[in-house]
């Protein structure tokens, strides 16, 4: 783990953006497409964390960003080339554009300076979408990474943020996969590489201290 004053550097308002990754109705809800990940992201706290991280970001200044995963009705454009998504067109709840599924999910709110970025294909919250050129154009240096999943989702926005230079900080007690186990062996064994690992309660401590 960082040291506290390490982090609180990293974490400087100005330069520093909170994603949320697929933390929508469709995914983490109680109507989720994936009730298992549902379940333990609520199960484990992650999203509650989630949440509190949110709400922190919105009181010092933080910008946050959704990256939330969604379909067409028709499908035009989507994925069909790995058993995730072949799966996905077979589940009783889809997340279709437009619904109640590709909302953000509680009690993670969203302000009116929150920025929402869907994307109609692929695996990665960043590659292939605005959400590189928007951090960019904050003037980000650390990205904050939460969400969903520990599988697949949350290691694709990490490993695409630091290869396009940002420094990515990971609160791991606020993301969530699995079966349960996966996620901390994955974090440590995998994201410890390349990402700054730390807890929600050190990362909410850095930004009560940045606050304005």
């Amino acid at each position: 783990m960082p040291s506290f004053e390490h982090l609180s550097e990293l974490l400087d308002p100005v330069g520093t953006v909170l994603l949320t990754v697929e933390c929508q109705q469709g995914v983490v809800g109680p109507d989720s497409a994936l009730p298992e990940l549902a379940q333990e992201a609520r199960s484990s706290g992650a999203l509650d964390r989630i949440a509190r991280l949110v709400a922190a970001a919105h009181e010092s200044g933080v910008q946050v960003i959704h990256a939330v995963a969604e379909r067409r009705p028709d499908g035009r454009g989507a994925n069909h080339n790995a058993r995730l998504f072949r799966a996905a067109e077979r589940l009783p709840v889809r997340q279709t554009t437009g619904t109640a599924a590709v909302r953000i999910a509680p009690p993670v709110e969203v302000a009116d300076e929150d920025l929402v970025v869907r994307r109609l294909h692929g695996l990665s919250p960043i590659s292939g979408t605005d959400v590189d050129p928007l951090l960019r154009n904050l003037g980000c240096r650390t990205l904050v990474v939460t969400g969903v999943s520990a599988n697949i989702a949350v290691p694709n926005a990490v490993f695409d943020a630091v290869n396009r230079g940002y420094t990515v900080v990971v609160p791991a007690d606020a993301v969530a996969g699995v079966p349960s186990e996966y996620t901390p062996a994955m974090v440590r064994n995998t994201l410890a590489l390349v990402a700054t690992i730390t807890t929600t309660e050190d990362v909410l401590a850095c930004f009560a201290r940045k606050r304005p």
